[in-house]
């Protein structure tokens, strides 16, 4: 599988708001081996979420399409060999 079925999120750039299209979503803090343990954040009816382990804040950004964020660097990527 290439694909997450659940977006996955990361913040090595270290950004304060990473704004995403996807009301449920993990967060993984930075890019592996550097992570925190991966968190399942679900938005709800609400427009933005701390996260409990890193406090980024995600907005949620009705332009962007599911699984994409702004800045678009911490979308995390699966790295093929």
């Amino acid at each position: 599988m290439s694909d997450h079925v659940v977006p996955h999120f990361q913040n090595d750039a270290g950004v304060p708001i990473i704004q995403i299209g996807s009301k449920e979503f993990m967060c993984v803090g930075a890019n592996p081996p550097f992570d925190h343990p991966h968190v399942f954040l679900d938005l709800g009816n609400d427009n933005e979420i701390i996260c409990p382990y890193c406090s980024t804040l995600y907005r949620f950004a009705a332009d962007l399409g599911v699984g994409e964020a702004r800045p678009p660097e911490c979308v995390l990527k699966d790295k093929v060999a």
